[in-house]
């Protein structure tokens, strides 16, 4: 139970990078930024720079591994597989964050996504130590059985061969066999 609240929690989170990302309006050689040039028609158009390229490519890696999560979710996969996706998405967010922290001011980044980032980055890291200790302590014990419960042990059938077992033996044995 635990886990699916997680997962949906991550989920939730996740679905807020592309506002985090929708922040990154003054970004350089990005239409309507301020300095992004602009000749006219026939003045030829440069794009965001690379470090502000490779930003932009590692948040769309972060909404990859959150769509994975929310897909493993739905699915209700195994805990085991969720811790996975959990590391690979707080590795990508981590890389994000460090990234965001050097390059987001000359990218028309604000604090203020450095801020939002580092929070979901927490959350995150919160809810897959839970997921990573859930699977770590592997599935659930189950509860007592009716058995244990009764204090007694299931009996198992005779697997030993009977003779004269056959398609005419009833309850009290073989008719035909009688005197």
């Amino acid at each position: 139970m635990i886990i699916c609240r997680a997962l949906l929690a991550l989920a939730i989170v996740g679905s807020t990078i592309p506002y985090a990302g929708a922040q990154f309006g003054g970004m350089p050689g990005m239409p309507g930024s301020p300095g992004a040039g602009g000749g006219g028609f026939g003045a030829p158009q440069s794009g965001p720079p690379p470090k502000c390229q490779a930003l932009l490519s590692i948040r769309d890696e972060l909404q990859k591994h959150g769509a994975a999560i929310q897909g493993a979710n739905e699915k209700k996969a195994d805990v085991k597989v969720a811790c996975r996706l959990f590391r690979n998405y707080i590795a990508t967010e981590a890389k994000m964050l460090r990234m965001l922290e050097v390059d987001g001011p000359g990218c028309g980044a604000g604090p203020q996504v450095v801020q939002q980032v580092r929070g979901s980055h927490a959350k995150a890291q919160q809810i897959g130590k839970q997921v990573c200790d859930a699977a770590a302590r592997g599935p659930a014990p189950s509860g007592p059985t009716l058995s244990d419960a009764l204090g007694t042990s299931p009996a198992l059938p005779d697997t030993r061969e009977k003779k004269g077992a056959g398609t005419f033996e009833t309850l009290t044995g073989n008719p035909f066999a009688r005197p």
